[in-house]
């Protein structure tokens, strides 16, 4: 935690990394829009960074960038072509930070100058409208969407996200077959009737708890008799034959 220098002097735990001082949100969006901004903890951790579009891996300042929520910093044009890569009807909270996955679009309460500034950026783009509970707009009013960011070698399109720096892959939004691959499968070998009853049971976790305590009782009561009959068996002072005390009747 520490000072900003800015006018305002206001009490901030965020710092940036290429300039080594304390900023707060108001000269973030001002002074360091295209800036690395982590919390003052981590630059002690590892002051290393990367001022590096993730998704293009060119230089954050050649293209205008934008800032989102969790302070990850993009290029707009490649943000807004890896959004409208995502599938057509992806809700608003499947659009989260390629980076680190937080929310993309700030929540309605949210106030603050790094969520203004997104919310004016966000604006500006037919994807976004929705996101931000504003009305779809007619194709003659459509707004002009920012031409893609190609990579330094030339080659990306902005279709699809590029790998960011750090060995981490890109947040996306979940694939619903490959999560169908994963769901879980009734049980082939049980009966129909022992089926319904095992999904019974697992809906109800008190009631197997229960037949299970039972049961496990009854077996123990088993073995006990079962225990009991074989030592009473194996006892010779209970054989008539060689007991001379006991008289066995003709």
């Amino acid at each position: 935690m520490g000072l900003c220098k800015c006018p305002k002097r206001r009490v901030t735990t965020l710092f940036c990394f290429e300039h080594r001082v304390n900023v707060c949100e108001s000269c973030l969006v001002s002074a360091h829009p295209k800036c690395i901004v982590r919390s003052y903890l981590q630059w002690l951790q590892d002051s290393d960074y990367s001022p590096q579009c993730p998704l293009c891996q060119a230089p954050l300042g050649d293209r205008d960038t934008v800032r989102l929520l969790c302070y990850d910093v993009f290029h707009w044009p490649c943000l807004s072509g890896w959004a409208r890569a995502l599938p057509p009807r992806t809700a608003p909270a499947g659009h989260r930070c390629p980076q680190c996955g937080g929310a993309l679009f700030p929540p309605p309460n949210l106030q603050g100058p790094v969520a203004e500034a997104l919310r004016a950026r966000l604006r500006t783009a037919a994807w976004a409208r929705p996101g931000l509970g504003l009305p779809l707009i007619e194709d003659s009013e459509a707004l002009p969407e920012p031409e893609t960011c190609p990579e330094p070698d030339g080659g990306w399109d902005g279709s699809a996200p590029r790998k960011p720096l750090g060995g981490r892959e890109p947040w996306s939004a979940p694939d619903h077959e490959e999560e169908k691959k994963y769901r879980r499968r009734p049980r082939a070998w049980l009966p129909p009737g022992f089926r319904c009853r095992s999904r019974a049971l697992s809906q109800h976790p008190l009631l197997a708890l229960c037949l299970g305590g039972a049961a496990a009782f009854a077996l123990l009561l088993f073995l006990l008799a079962s225990l009991a009959r074989g030592v009473a068996d194996a006892d010779p002072a209970l054989e008539p034959l060689n007991n001379p005390h006991v008289r066995v009747g003709h």
